[in-house]
């Protein structure tokens, strides 16, 4: 078993080591060769789309024999569209600023010396990712504009369709002189894999889990890699005393059933009492006919067809056709409720009154705050990023929607013209 173990230990690090090759042959690319490189895998997704599908139907059909809830598969699955949606979104990052260089601020001091901070590339990242291929093109893209290489440890149950994907960009890579390096597939068969990513501190500068609330945590408390969370998401919509409930309807909608396997999507919505009477058999009746299972507190359960709320269900991400649903009696009870339950992803007010959406978003602790806005829209694509490496809930570094400039740190350029410090 331990020379299993030192095998697999070795994989890895031989990986990082490669890695950090790729790394400082990347940090002196330029734009236009990142960009190019960007365009040409882009271009060989869409020509060898049909590598990718039959890769991807052998993981869904292991999926299935698997027992894999509706919401992996939904997460694992992959259609000619959604080819090219990562397609898309490698050519949109391309047409982004290129934010190796960027000088964050500057000054000559009153001794002459010239002080530049700027932005460089983190050089070697680990993502570890479940289930979600898409994950694996937008890390791969992301990290190639941005200068850094990737080490990408997917889950088992998108084994195949990975390593199509992972080879479909590596020859993209050779093809436009870059180093195939730049994107490497570590084994995923093994839980062992992701302890000896997260542990080669030297080799790897940056680990991004992402993933369920196991992962996650498990990353977090073992790395000794700098990682940043990507949090859970349980997402709550609260429809204030003065909403429009129309408006209301739809936002809650769309930021349940739009898909429901992706972490911005609603988890629970919270109504206030001022409008319970007419909002809450409405809401009830849409989220019933689109397949949705509500839980609900007292005033939600009174009709039959809703199932009483355990107090699990308020903490509960769901990643599926359910939300737990309550009635508060004000918007600081919403927002307590909030403090208590959330996970510091995404929260949105649906409100009229001027007043409540600023306390609402001074106060709710959350990675992002929407006013009148389906959660829906937690993302890097539709915040202009291309494409996202995660959702950072966390508050050091980097926070929210993850897109070029999250994977770059900083450096002091330092010019002078002979300059000694005094030893005074």
């Amino acid at each position: 078993m331990k020379a299993v173990t030192d095998d697999l230990r070795e994989q890895v690090h031989a990986a990082a080591r490669r890695a950090r090759v790729a790394a400082h042959d990347l940090a002196l690319a330029t734009r236009e060769r990142k960009d190019a490189a960007l365009h040409e895998m882009a271009a060989a997704l869409r020509a060898r789309a049909g590598e990718v599908l039959e890769a991807n139907a052998k993981d869904l059909e292991a999926g299935r024999a698997a027992g894999l809830s509706q919401g992996l598969l939904d997460r694992l699955a992959l259609s000619e569209a959604r080819v090219e949606g990562v397609a898309r979104g490698l050519e949109t990052v391309a047409g982004l600023a290129d934010p190796v260089g960027e000088v964050l601020r500057g000054s000559i001091l009153p001794n002459g010396l010239e002080l530049k901070q700027v932005r460089v590339p983190m050089g070697v990242v680990g993502m570890v990712y479940e289930a979600r291929p898409n994950v694996t093109v937008d890390a791969a893209g992301l990290a190639l504009k941005s200068g850094n290489a990737a080490l990408l440890r997917g889950s088992s149950s998108a084994e195949h369709s990975n390593t199509a994907l992972v080879a479909i960009l590596r020859d993209a890579l050779e093809t436009t002189g870059l180093p195939a390096d730049a994107v490497q597939l570590l084994p995923c068969h093994d839980r062992a894999s992701v302890t000896h990513l997260i542990t080669a501190r030297g080799l790897v500068d940056l680990v991004i889990p992402r993933g369920g609330a196991g992962l996650i945590d498990a990353v977090v408390r073992q790395a000794t890699v700098p990682t940043i969370e990507t949090g859970v998401g349980n997402v709550h919509v609260y429809v204030d005393a003065s909403a429009d409930l129309d408006m209301a309807r739809r936002i809650v909608l769309n930021s349940k059933t739009r898909r429901v396997s992706v972490c911005n999507s609603a988890e629970s919505l919270l109504v206030h009492a001022a409008v319970a009477d007419e909002f809450v058999p409405r809401i009830t009746d849409a989220l019933l006919a689109e397949g949705v299972t509500v839980h609900g507190d007292e005033r939600f359960a009174h009709d039959p067809r809703v199932r009483a709320a355990t107090d699990d269900d308020w903490g509960t991400e769901y990643l599926s056709l359910d939300i737990a649903a309550r009635v508060v009696d004000s918007i600081d009870e919403a927002i307590e409720h909030i403090a208590v339950h959330g996970s510091g992803h995404t929260e949105a007010i649906v409100t009229g009154d001027l007043a409540a959406a600023r306390r609402f978003t001074a106060r709710v602790d959350a990675a992002a705050v929407m006013v009148n806005a389906s959660t829906a829209f937690t993302d890097g694509g539709e915040f202009g990023m291309g494409a996202e490496i995660g959702i950072s809930t966390q508050k050091l570094h980097a926070r929210g929607p993850m897109g070029l400039a999250e994977l770059t740190s900083s450096k002091w350029v330092v010019w002078g013209d002979g300059h000694v410090r005094s030893n005074s």
